[in-house]
C-alpha cells in the first residue's frame, strides 16, 4: 500500500546528520540525494525522504506515496483527486529522473498534505 513517505525539515543538514547516523544503524543509507531532498532505503529503494522547503511554516506537509498497479490506476487517483477539489501538485507523468518507468501524480489533501500515486513500470508512451 504505502510505497515512500516524506517529511519536511527545518535544517536539512542537521537532519542528514541525524538520518545517516541512526538509519545506517539498521542498514539504510542514502539512495538519492538531490540539492533538497534525501531518499533513504536500501538496494536502491528510497522509502523514506527528508527534504528542506524554506517558505513552509513550523506544521509542515507530509508526503505519502501510494503504490498503483499501473499508469491508468494513477490516472485514475488524479482525476478522482481533482473532481474532489484536490489541488493538482503533479499532474500524471513520467519522472525519469527517479528512474525509468517511474509514473506518478501528486495532490494536495483536503489537511494541506502531499499525496501520490505511483507505479514504478510505466511505458515511456504513457
Amino acid at each position: 500500500m504505502i510505497d515512500h513517505f516524506g517529511i519536511n525539515c527545518a535544517d536539512l543538514e542537521a537532519a542528514k546528520s541525524f538520518y545517516d547516523q541512526t538509519l545506517g544503524t539498521l542498514g539504510y543509507t542514502r539512495q538519492l540525494d538531490f540539492d533538497v531532498a534525501v531518499g533513504y532505503g536500501r538496494d536502491g529503494e528510497p522509502a523514506f525522504w527528508i527534504s528542506r522547503f524554506d517558505d513552509m511554516g513550523p506544521n509542515r506537509e507530509v508526503h505519502i506515496a501510494f503504490q498503483a498497479p499501473d499508469a491508468d490506476h494513477v490516472r485514475a487517483f488524479h482525476a478522482a483527486a481533482t473532481e474532489l477539489g484536490a489541488e493538482t501538485l503533479h499532474a500524471p507523468r513520467l519522472w525519469p529522473e527517479y528512474h525509468p518507468g517511474y509514473y506518478g501524480a501528486f495532490v494536495r489533501d483536503p489537511d494541506g498534505n502531499n499525496v501520490e500515486a505511483v507505479c514504478h513500470s510505466a511505458d515511456p508512451d504513457d
